[in-house]
C-alpha cells in the first residue's frame, strides 16, 4: 500500500522543516518494514484573490496529486477527533482492505474546500482549534509515524 500525504505550500529550510523531516524519515523506515510505500506531496499554495477560488484551485491539486482509488481522509477542524490508535487502525482496514493508497491531504492557509471535504472518505481534526497549515504538517508527519508504530507493533506509542 501506498501512503501519500498531500500538503498545501511547502515547508521552508528551519526548525519546521528539520522536525518534520525527522518524523518523516523515521515513518519512511517503519513503513519500508511494513511492505507500504509513504510518500509527500507539496503542491503549490494558489495565488488566487478569493478565498473560495484559492480553495478551488488548491482542491484540484490535491485531487491530482491523491494516487487513484486511494482512501482519501483529510486533516479539517471540522473534522472528527480520534485518538493515535483509532487513526492507525483507520490506516489498517485501509490497508487490510486492499486500498491501493491511503491519503491525507492537508489544504492551504484558507482551508478545504467543501466539495474535497464532502468527497473524503473520512475527515479528521487535531483539535477545535484553528493550526498553522505548516505546522499541522509537522503532527500530521509525526502522527504517521505513530500510526505506523502502532501498526508495526514498535514499543513508541504508549495508551
Amino acid at each position: 500500500m501506498r501512503l501519500t500525504l498531500i500538503g498545501v505550500g511547502r515547508l521552508k529550510a528551519g526548525p519546521e522543516r528539520e522536525l518534520f523531516d525527522r518524523y518523516f524519515k523515521r515513518a519512511i523506515d517503519l513503513a519500508r518494514s511494513q511492505g507500504i510505500t509513504l510518500d509527500l506531496r507539496e503542491i503549490d499554495e494558489s495565488r488566487a484573490r478569493r478565498p473560495e477560488d484559492r480553495q478551488a484551485e488548491e482542491a484540484r491539486l490535491i485531487r491530482a496529486a491523491t494516487p487513484k482509488g486511494a482512501w482519501l481522509s483529510v486533516l479539517d477542524e471540522r473534522g472528527q477527533a480520534a485518538t493515535s490508535r483509532q487513526w492507525a487502525e483507520e490506516i489498517g482496514r485501509a490497508r487490510d482492505g486492499a486500498a491501493a493508497a491511503y491519503a491525507l491531504a492537508i489544504g492551504g492557509p484558507d482551508g478545504l474546500e467543501p466539495a474535497l471535504r464532502a468527497e473524503a472518505r473520512s475527515a479528521l481534526s487535531f483539535g477545535a482549534m484553528t493550526w498553522p497549515h505548516q505546522l499541522v504538517r509537522v503532527m500530521a508527519g509525526e502522527q504517521i509515524y505513530r500510526a505506523l508504530s502502532i501498526l508495526g507493533g514498535h514499543p513508541y506509542h504508549r495508551d
